[in-house]
C-alpha cells in the first residue's frame, strides 16, 4: 500500500514542479520507504512507498514499461500478480513485483486487465505516446482515489489532503454533502466534502484525454447470476472460497499479522491463517479497563487454540485522550468511525508488523447485524401498506424487534414512506441523524437525489437476488465501502500499516449475493459462514453475545473529553453553514443526558468541525 499523486496538464499550461512534490509530502505517511516523482511538460507522477511485495529498489515508482511508452503509479496490492504473470510469455519482466505486472496486463489486455486482478488497488497509468491517462479502482472501493477536473488540470491522489495541498484545488465546503455526512457518518460513493473533489466509482476506471474524462463501470452488482447450489455444496463452496481469500491476502514479501477481536470473522482469519502459515501468526486485541467493551478473554482463547503470538492492548482513557489531535489528523476524509482501528494499528506497526488481516466484511455478507433481520421482516410484509386499517399495529409488531429509544423515530420515518424497497427503507435504517436533524442543524436544506436514484437502478437491476443480499448490497452503498473501508484505509495507513480483509475478496462477495435467503436466514449467528467453516470455532465464540469492536465512547466524552467535546462544538455552532442554536442544545441535552442525544451524534459533530477547520475549508 503506498501513496499515489498525479497531475495531467491539459491545455499545455505552465505546470508548477512543486506541485506535484508538495502533494506526495502530504501523503507522506502512507509510504516511508521510498519516494519517486516524474515530471515533464504534460505529466507528473508522485509516489510514496511501502514496501510490501518485492522489496528491492528496481520496484520502486513511478515505473515505466520496457518501451518507455507507459508509465504507473500503485496504491494497493494485486494478490494474484502470480497467476496473471504466468499468462504473460511475451513481456520481459525486470522485477518480482506486482506494480510490473499490472503494465504487462495493460499492454497484453489493455481495461480488460481489471477483471483479471483481485485485490485492493487504484493506480494511474500515462500513455505517453497517445497521451492519455488511465485510472482505475478495485471492485469494492478498499483504496481511495480522488481526483479535480478543470479546463487547465486533471488533478488526482490517494487522498484528499494531496489534492488541497497541490494548490490547484480552492479550499472551499460542498455544502450540498453535508446533510449526507450527517446522515451516513460520512459522504458516500463519488461525493466529498470539498467542492471539485470526487472520488472515482468503485468497479469502474476512467480515461482522460483531450481533456475529457470518461467514466466505466467493470464490476456492477447486476453481473451476478443466480446460484442453484443447495446448502452442502454453498457450504463448501464458501469454505473453499474463504480458505483461498486468506491465502491470497497472506502474499507478501514481509511479515503478515492479524486484528483478533475474539468474535466469528476475526477468528475465522486467524484459524485459517494458522493453518496456512508455517510460524505462528501475531495477532493484537484491545482490551479496556471498562469490562462491557473487553473482549480480551475470547481473543486469548482463540490465540491460545492456534497458538498464536498474540499481544493484548490495553486502551485507558489517558491514551485515547492524548492520541485525540493524532486521530483528528489521520481524517483525511471526516467520518463518524474508524478510532478503534487507530489505536491497534499504531500498536500493531510499533511490533514490527507492515501488514495485518481483519475480520472486516463477515456482518455484511453473512446477515450478522440486527437490520438485516428488521429490513427481511419489513420487505417481506409490504403488503401491510396496501391494507391501511391493519396497518399501524401490524408494523408496530415487526417494529418491536429494534431496540432502544430509536424505535419510536425509526417506526415514524418509517410509517411516513409511500414505498417500501432498497431505496426507501434501508437508508432509514441506516441513518445517524434522521432526515429532519439533519436539516435543523444545516442553514441550509441542499439535497442530492443520486443516492436514492443509484439505490433505486440497482435494486431494479437485481431484483432476482433475496432480502438479505439486497440488505448485504444496502449495507455496501451506504456504510462499508465509504465508512468501514475509508476509515480502515486512512487510519491504519497513518501507521503505515497495510489492512488486507479477507471477506471482501469480490468472488466471495458474488457467491454470497447469489445465494438464496434460506441458505443465510440467521437462525444463528452467521449460520452459513459458521456451518461453512465448523470446526474452527469453539461453541462459546460462536454462540456469545455480539460486542463489536469499539471504545466506550459515551462514558469519555462525557468525561475526559467534555473539554475537546465542547470546543469543538462551539466552534461548529459559530460557522454559517450549520445551525448554531440547534447544536448548542445538542450539547447541552447530552451532558444531562438525554437518551435521544446518541454520542454517535456528537462525536461526528466533534469530528467534522475539527476537519473543517484543520483543512481551513
Amino acid at each position: 500500500m503506498c501513496g499515489i499523486a498525479g497531475i495531467f496538464n491539459i491545455n499545455h499550461h505552465q505546470l508548477n514542479h512543486s506541485a506535484i512534490g508538495a502533494m506526495i509530502n502530504a501523503v507522506e505517511h502512507r509510504g516511508p520507504d521510498a519516494k519517486g516523482k516524474y515530471v515533464d511538460e504534460q505529466i507528473a507522477f508522485g509516489h510514496r512507498r511501502l514496501a510490501i511485495i518485492d522489496l528491492n529498489d528496481s520496484a520502486n515508482q513511478p515505473m515505466w514499461d520496457f518501451t518507455h511508452r507507459y508509465m504507473l503509479v500503485l496504491n494497493g496490492e494485486i494478490y494474484n500478480y502470480q497467476d496473471i504473470k504466468a499468462e504473460i510469455t511475451d513481456y520481459p519482466f525486470q522485477t518480482e513485483s506486482d506494480t510490473e505486472v499490472i503494465i504487462a496486463a495493460y499492454l497484453k489486455w489493455g481495461p480488460d486487465c481489471l477483471k483479471k486482478f483481485n485485490g485492493m488497488f487504484a493506480f494511474a497509468l500515462w500513455d505517453t505516446q497517445a497521451n492519455e491517462l488511465f485510472i482505475a479502482r478495485d471492485r469494492v472501493g478498499e483504496r481511495q482515489l480522488y481526483y479535480f477536473h478543470s479546463d487547465k488540470y486533471f488533478v488526482f491522489c490517494s487522498e484528499i489532503r494531496g489534492l488541497l495541498a497541490s494548490g490547484i484545488v480552492p479550499r472551499e465546503v460542498e455544502e450540498k454533502f453535508l446533510r449526507e455526512f450527517l446522515m451516513f457518518q460520512a459522504p458516500l460513493s463519488s461525493h466529498t466534502l470539498v467542492k471539485g473533489i470526487k472520488q472515482l466509482h468503485a468497479g469502474h476506471y476512467a480515461l482522460i484525454r483531450n481533456g475529457i474524462f470518461q467514466e466505466h463501470a467493470y464490476w456492477q452488482y447486476q453481473d451476478v447470476a443466480p446460484s442453484n447450489d443447495n446448502y452442502k455444496a454453498a457450504k463448501k463452496k464458501v469454505h473453499d472460497l474463504f480458505i483461498d481469500s486468506v491465502r491470497l491476502s497472506m502474499v507478501a514479501d514481509v511479515p503478515v499479522g492479524a486484528f483478533l477481536s475474539g468474535g466469528i470473522d476475526s477468528s475465522l482469519v486467524v484459524a485459517c491463517m494458522s493453518e496456512l502459515s508455517e510460524r505462528p501468526v501475531s495477532t493484537f486485541s484491545i482490551s479496556f479497563a471498562e469490562k462491557g467493551f473487553d473482549e480480551s478473554g475470547f481473543a486469548q482463547q482463540i490465540a491460545s487454540k492456534y497458538k498464536t503470538d498474540h499481544h493484548r492492548i490495553v486502551i485507558k482513557p489517558e491514551e485515547f485522550l492524548y492520541s485525540i489531535e493524532e486521530i483528528f489528523s489521520a481524517m483525511d476524509s471526516p467520518s463518524g468511525d474508524g478510532h478503534n482501528t487507530y489505536l491497534v494499528s499504531k500498536h500493531t506497526r510499533a511490533s514490527g508488523i507492515k501488514v495485518a488481516l481483519s475480520g472486516l466484511g463477515g456482518d455484511e455478507l453473512f446477515a450478522g447485524y440486527h437490520k438485516f433481520l428488521l429490513y427481511n421482516k419489513i420487505i417481506r410484509n409490504k403488503w401491510l401498506l396496501m391494507a391501511p386499517g391493519i396497518f399501524s399495529s401490524a408494523f408496530a409488531k415487526i417494529m418491536h424487534t429494534t431496540s432502544g429509544s430509536h424505535r419510536n423515530s425509526k417506526f415514524a420515518d418509517l410509517l411516513s414512506l409511500t414505498k417500501w424497497n432498497l431505496a426507501t427503507v434501508y437508508p432509514e435504517l441506516r441513518k445517524s441523524f434522521r432526515s429532519y436533524e439533519a436539516d435543523k442543524i444545516l442553514s441550509s436544506h441542499m439535497t442530492d437525489e443520486t443516492l436514492e436514484n443509484d439505490l433505486v437502478a440497482i435494486d431494479k437491476a437485481t431484483d432476482w437476488m433475496g432480502t438479505l443480499s439486497k440488505a448485504t448490497i444496502g449495507e455496501f452503498e451506504l456504510y462499508t465501502r465509504d465508512v468501514l473501508l475509508r476509515d480502515t484505509d486512512q487510519m491504519a495507513m497513518a501507521h503505515a500499516l497495510e489492512v488486507r480483509v479477507p471477506f471482501f475478496d469480490y468472488r466471495l462477495i458474488e457467491y454470497v449475493l447469489s445465494l438464496p435467503d434460506r441458505h443465510k436466514f440467521p437462525h444463528s449467528p452467521k449460520r452459513l459462514l459458521v456451518d461453512a467453516l465448523k470446526p474452527k470455532l469453539p461453541e462459546n465464540i460462536v454462540n456469545r453475545k455480539k460486542m463489536g469492536f469499539s471504545f466506550p465512547m459515551e462514558k469519555w466524552l462525557r468525561n475526559e473529553l467534555s473539554g475537546i467535546t465542547d470546543q469543538k462544538l462551539t466552534y461548529l455552532a459559530d460557522r454559517k453553514e450549520f445551525n448554531g442554536t440547534v447544536i448548542k442544545d445538542y450539547q447541552v441535552r447530552f451532558h444531562k443526558g438525554d437518551k435521544q442525544i446518541l454520542w454517535t451524534k456528537i462525536w461526528q459533530m466533534v469530528v467534522i468541525s475539527d476537519w473543517l477547520e484543520r483543512n481551513k475549508l
